[in-house]
């Protein structure tokens, strides 16, 4: 019984993070194609930007599918999502690619990388 409801709260804490991930990608590409200027994201240097977007992503990713540890697959999956919002952005007129945009996004991955040991640990307690 016990071992049951863990599961069900392991498969609920999986979805509900499949669903934020799947929503934040659906909110990173408006942001990423609209011709509007957001205060919130305007204020924030954009290389900055980029890098705590990717980082966020890499912590939804990694621990809404827990049973595949953090690899070069996920990573790899949300560098070619940044690859494909920068080959968007050079057919938008009022955007353009940007390999430096691309490298904060890796930037941003390698960190999680690198915190994760840190982020298992707490979240072990």
């Amino acid at each position: 019984m016990a071992a049951d409801r863990q599961a069900n709260r392991h498969r609920l804490q999986s979805t509900l993070l499949r669903g934020a991930l799947a929503i934040s990608l659906i909110a990173i590409s408006f942001l990423a194609f609209t011709p509007l200027q957001i205060p919130a994201v305007s204020s924030l240097n954009d290389k900055l930007s980029h890098i705590l977007a990717f980082l966020y992503l890499a912590l939804l990713c990694d621990f809404a599918w827990p049973e595949a540890r953090w690899n070069l697959t996920k990573a790899l999956s949300l560098l070619g999502y940044g690859l494909f919002i920068e080959t968007v952005q050079a057919f938008l007129p009022h955007r353009f690619f940007s390999m430096l945009d691309l490298a904060a996004d890796g930037l941003g991955l390698i960190i999680y990388t690198l915190i994760l040991p840190w982020l298992l640990r707490v979240r072990a307690c």
